[in-house]
């Protein structure tokens, strides 16, 4: 590809590229980009969130560029504040450590891991004395940092703003002199970090990286940004039944986004979607999306399961059995509440509960509010779209 042709297939759904101009001359040039792309470890899962920008570092390593992709082993000590309206809370080095073997593995179920370079920011941060830190906060100024929307919504609204937070920026950007990125990718909510990184590399006297920064994905709310916090997002490693049924309550307004920011598809195969049923395009989002992560016998699996279990009122074919007897005093004096309780397939009673009360609780198919109804063998019980379960004897 020529550097043009490079440029116009990367820009494709991004939000912001700084610095093209600079990336074109270095491409002219025959230059191997280095692409920079961090993530901090901060739970044990990737989402997907964190597939929009993975398949576009991917996209880079298809065009020849090296990826090299960040574990923030050392800034997860601190925590991004990018887009929070608190500090985050404090992880152990064990937990840090636990997560990061988790990211790696996902991460290459997106990259080719052949063709990464990965490094760990404590490499250099672990090294640095007191007074090199002291250095590194020079080159910023608390005007600077209150530019960040976020902080200056913080501090508008007098909510604490560590001193520590305000060096994350500078952390993030100190990671790209190390490495010599030629481009971040990032998050839109990444930017002013990205931006730092540019103005260090200035600094250092280093050719200043280009920042190409994603959408943000939003939330299986069809509102927020997707978040573990939130609870409204789609893990790497969620098992295929959760994941196909997850995708399957994203909003019928969100599918385009979705199959553009996941799947990849253009315009033009999206416009073609437009022709069939909500439900069909859902049905065929959830089973790609399935099978990139479980494979395509899985993406088919799934949907047959779907489709039994609300086209055809049946149950699936791996409904967990469960024995009366062992539950209670008895087989013939257990409760729908304690049956399921019993199960572990649910938090709480409390959620039981909830569940009957919002007619969400099935026993062979029809609704029940009552949940000390006792429960027979052969009884099939359905708690929420997703939780099933069957007592025998």
């Amino acid at each position: 590809m020529t550097p043009e042709a490079q440029i116009a297939l990367l820009k494709t759904r991004a939000e912001v590229f700084h610095g093209e101009a600079e990336i074109v001359e270095r491409l002219r040039a025959g230059k191997r980009l280095r692409v920079k792309l961090g993530v901090d470890p901060t739970r044990p899962d990737l989402t997907f969130g964190h597939m929009v920008v993975l398949n576009k570092l991917r996209q880079f390593q298809d065009l020849g560029h090296q990826a090299v992709l960040v574990i923030g082993d050392f800034t997860t000590r601190i925590g991004d504040p990018s887009g929070r309206s608190a500090a985050r809370p404090i992880l152990t080095e064990d937990e840090i450590a636990a997560n990061a073997a988790t990211y790696l593995e996902q991460a290459h179920k997106i990259l080719d891991p052949q063709k990464t370079e990965v490094r760990r920011n404590s490499e250099w941060f672990g090294k640095m004395s007191f007074l090199d830190a002291l250095s590194l906060s020079r080159q910023m100024t608390v005007a600077r940092m209150l530019e960040r929307d976020d902080f200056a919504k913080r501090y508008a609204g007098k909510t604490p703003i560590s001193l520590v937070e305000f060096l994350y920026p500078l952390l993030q950007g100190h990671d790209s002199v190390m490495l010599q990125s030629d481009i971040e990718l990032g998050g839109s909510d990444q930017i002013f970090n990205m931006l730092v990184g540019r103005q260090l590399q200035k600094d250092a006297g280093q050719p200043e990286q280009g920042v190409l920064a994603m959408p943000l994905l939003v939330g299986l709310d069809g509102e927020r940004k997707m978040s573990k916090s939130l609870g409204n997002y789609i893990a790497f490693n969620h098992a295929a039944k959760d994941m196909f049924g997850r995708v399957m309550s994203v909003p019928d307004a969100t599918m385009r986004v979705y199959y553009s920011l996941l799947l990849e598809k253009s315009d033009a195969e999206i416009a073609a979607l437009q022709t069939l049923h909500p439900m069909e395009a859902k049905k065929q989002l959830a089973a790609a999306l399935t099978s990139r992560f479980h494979g395509a016998e899985a993406g088919v699996r799934e949907r047959e399961q779907f489709e039994k279990v609300f086209s055809r009122r049946e149950t699936r074919d791996d409904t967990p059995e469960f024995s009366l007897a062992k539950i209670g005093s008895g087989a013939a004096n257990v409760t729908l509440v304690d049956a399921l309780a019993a199960t572990a397939l649910l938090p709480s009673k409390k959620k039981i509960r909830r569940l009957a009360e919002q007619g969400a609780v099935r026993i062979n198919n029809e609704r029940v509010s009552d949940i000390f109804v006792a429960v027979k063998a052969g009884d099939i019980v359905q708690a929420g779209k997703r939780v099933f379960a069957k007592f025998v004897e």
